[in-house]
């Protein structure tokens, strides 16, 4: 017997779930956003690569194993555990579980010390937990997605998720640097001190990030869970929902042919993310390397990013229902590219490849440099493409994907997500220390862009009903 012959296929939604439903399932979003932004993006790991190890280039080799490992993890996973969902129906209880998963591991960083190697392989451990925690939990929470909206507007509803995300970033990371630099805001702490009383000396300001984010988390996480309507159950044993959705990917794989345009996105889907996951993953620990930036500046300039993300995610997402997903996402596909083109334009004494400019000195005033403000500017274009790509892809797979297959092929789409998102950082983890600089090893991102943004063009989008 397979889930077929248990249920009927849901039909797609007609009319909205209530505002309220709608709404929680978008702060999942806001929820889990600190743990992307403030951790893994701008100022945690920048921390981590540029003061726990010590040597920017060492840290960006160790980082990229690291995302490689917790990236292959992630994508021999996800469609069975999708499938498994599907047949047994529900996704809150798998939600439950990841997020609990995060929550834990972002604990683990405040381990993170400098001079302290032996908590090494407990922090790395928190990294890799968290990081698969984190993409399962975005999973599940996709596939609550299609019940909620109408295939026309499930664009917007799907914008306003990315949106309330940036906004939670943005939130966090203001909260790390009034914190950390109380003084930025006319606080002056005792001597050696931050705010709440976190020692300097011990980097306490960032190693309590990985805490607070698991409270933010606890806290903001609970109105998806009381508020947004879960598929019912299919009442099959456990064991016999984990036979059903293992064939069920068995199954798909084999006859993957039926899905053609699906799967011709979900390739193209493949090689453009593993290009905007290492800009996400590297664009703090490349300025950490190149400008010494510390957690003040690395926090303006993802405040920056979130400022220009957040109305452009949220326009967006009510954009795609009049020009389409694909072609939302080849315009933050360009995006991103300009960017970051721009932003490996740079060195200490360099700009636009050729055009020479003064280093950075010490001493010298927030930003200064010519080199920052360049950076400044091409991370603008970043902030126009990160959550509009991530966004109008998660349309798309929703509105491809037929509807009682839906977890499994959110499962699918993270393993196309997560298939190769290991080998952009492999390739950087291994070209950095051999061409011993940031720069060249970064440029990979440029490739999977390109080739991922000539690859939709064979997609064809469903007519927006």
């Amino acid at each position: 017997m397979t889930i077929a012959e248990t249920e009927s296929p849901p039909a797609p939604v007609q009319q909205p779930a209530s505002w309220r439903a709608r709404l929680s399932w978008a702060m999942f979003d806001w929820a889990n956003q600190p743990y992307f932004t403030v951790i893994t993006t701008f100022i945690f790991v920048p921390y981590f690569t540029s003061k726990v190890i010590g040597d920017s280039v060492e840290g960006q080799s160790l980082w990229g194993f690291t995302l490689a490992f917790s990236a292959a993890v992630v994508a021999i996973g996800a469609p069975f555990l999708g499938a498994i969902a599907d047949a047994g129906g529900r996704r809150k209880p798998w939600l439950l579980l990841f997020q609990l998963l995060l929550g834990f591991a972002c604990m683990l960083l405040w381990l993170a010390q400098p001079g302290q190697p032996q908590v090494l392989p407990l922090v790395i451990g928190g990294f890799i937990l968290a990081y698969i925690a984190a993409e399962y939990s975005i999973m599940f929470n996709n596939a609550l997605l299609p019940a909620l909206e109408t295939p026309r507007h499930i664009g917007r509803l799907s914008g306003i998720g990315w949106g309330m995300g940036y906004a939670g970033g943005l939130v966090a990371l203001f909260g790390v640097l009034i914190v950390s630099q109380p003084e930025l805001i006319g606080i002056t702490p005792p001597p050696g001190e931050a705010l709440l009383g976190l020692k300097r000396d011990a980097f306490e300001a960032e190693r309590i990030i990985g805490p607070a984010a698991a409270v933010w988390l606890a806290v903001f996480v609970l109105p998806m869970f009381l508020f947004t309507p879960d598929r019912p159950g299919s009442g099959l044993p456990f064991a016999q929902v984990v036979k059903i959705g293992i064939r069920r990917v068995i199954d798909t794989v084999r006859h993957m042919r039926r899905y053609n345009n699906l799967l011709r996105f979900l390739i193209a889907y493949m090689i453009y993310y593993d290009g905007v996951v290492t800009v996400i993953g590297f664009g703090g620990v490349y300025a950490a390397g190149i400008f010494g930036w510390g957690t003040t500046e690395l926090g303006i300039f993802g405040i920056l990013i979130n400022l220009v993300a957040i109305p452009a995610v949220i326009t967006g997402g009510a954009l795609e229902g009049r020009i389409g997903s694909k072609l939302a996402i080849q315009f933050a596909i360009v995006s991103l590219a300009i960017g970051t083109l721009g932003i490996l334009s740079i060195t200490t004494d360099k700009v636009m490849f050729i055009l020479d400019v003064a280093p950075k000195t010490a001493g010298a005033g927030l930003f200064s440099s010519a080199g920052e403000q360049v950076f400044f500017a091409s991370a603008v274009l970043l902030g126009l493409g990160f959550g509009a790509v991530q966004s109008a892809s998660r349309t798309m797979v929703a509105r491809l994907s037929p509807p009682d297959m839906v977890g499994e092929f959110f499962g699918i789409f993270a393993l196309s997500g997560r298939a190769t998102t290991f080998l952009a950082p492999l390739l950087i983890g291994l070209a950095t220390p051999i061409f011993n600089t940031q720069r060249v090893g970064a440029a990979i991102v440029l490739i999977f862009l390109a080739v991922g943004f000539v690859l939709l063009w064979k997609v064809q989008e469903p007519a927006r009903q």
